[in-house]
Order: structure tokens, then C-alpha cells, then sequence
């Protein structure tokens, strides 16, 4: 299968070891502007900073995190195959169909019609998909797997 700029498509096929057991699943959403209130300052995440009512104009979080949409889904993440990067079970995950799948982005492929979330690596003349926690298998890009989409956006509620 070729791209939209005349590449092959990746594909991915699984190696000799399990894949990992993350599902992600679809979730619904409509991009219906939800402003919120944007403050153009940077927050210390150390000591404590004295507040500031340097408040911007509002930032709608949709368009922001979206820049396709109608290439672009958000999924729920289910698994831990992707926690050393920050990426949790049940975290939401902004996935961009649009985007050219790159070594060292975090993509979203199907593997044998299943599919798993995992960044996307080169080494030594083929394509990997590897996951960021122990535990889990590498898996090789070949005629079995498709790149689905790159992951452009993470998000998760604290509270």
C-alpha cells in the first residue's frame, strides 16, 4: 500500500514473542470549541512562583490538539506496554491519520487486524515497533502490519 506521497505504507508483522496485551479503544468526541482560560506564563513545577494575572485570550484545547480533524481520532489507552513514556492505562490519546509515520514517533498499528500502541524505530535497515516499558516484545515492521496512525496528543485526568 503507498502513501500519499508515494512511499510504501509501512507495515508491521509481529516477531516469535507475544504482542503486548494493550487495546485501545475508540472513543467518541465532537470538536465543538471548549474555550478555557490560557495563561501565557510557564508554571515552576519546583518552588513556588508568585501568582500572576497575566491572563491571555482563551485557548480552545480542541483545535489546539487537533489539527486535522477529519483525519484524527482520540482512542483510550488499556495496557502498560507504554508507561515509561507517560503514556498509562486509561489514558486518552490524540491519534493523527494525516501525519507521516517517522522513526521515534509513538504510533498507533495494527498488527495482524489488532491493534497496539507503540513507538516506531529503525534499526539496522528495518522498522521496529518497540514498546517503553520491561516486559513486553518487540515487534517487526513487515507485510503484516500496518501503521495506523502517529500519536499527537496525551491526556488524563488528575483528579
Amino acid at each position: 500500500m503507498m502513501t500519499r506521497t508515494g512511499r510504501p505504507r509501512l507495515s508491521i508483522v509481529s516477531s516469535r514473542r507475544a504482542v503486548s496485551a494493550l487495546t485501545l479503544h475508540d472513543v467518541p468526541f465532537e470538536l465543538v470549541p471548549r474555550e478555557v482560560p490560557f495563561f501565557l506564563c510557564d508554571t515552576p513545577a519546583g518552588f513556588p512562583s508568585p501568582a500572576q494575572d497575566d491572563m491571555q485570550e482563551p485557548i480552545d484545547l480542541g483545535a489546539w490538539l487537533v489539527e486535522h480533524p477529519a483525519a484524527s481520532y482520540i482512542m483510550r489507552v488499556e495496557g502498560r506496554s507504554m508507561s515509561g513514556v507517560g503514556i498509562n492505562d486509561g489514558d486518552l490519546i490524540v491519534v493523527n491519520r494525516a501525519k507521516e509515520p517517522r522513526a521515534g514517533m509513538i504510533v498507533v498499528a495494527l498488527v495482524h487486524g489488532d491493534r497496539t500502541l507503540k513507538r516506531l524505530r529503525y534499526v539496522d535497515g528495518r522498522h521496529w515497533l518497540v514498546p517503553e516499558a520491561e516486559g513486553f516484545a518487540d515487534i517487526l515492521v513487515d507485510e503484516h502490519v500496518q501503521i495506523w496512525g502517529v500519536v499527537v496528543g496525551v491526556a488524563r485526568k488528575m483528579a
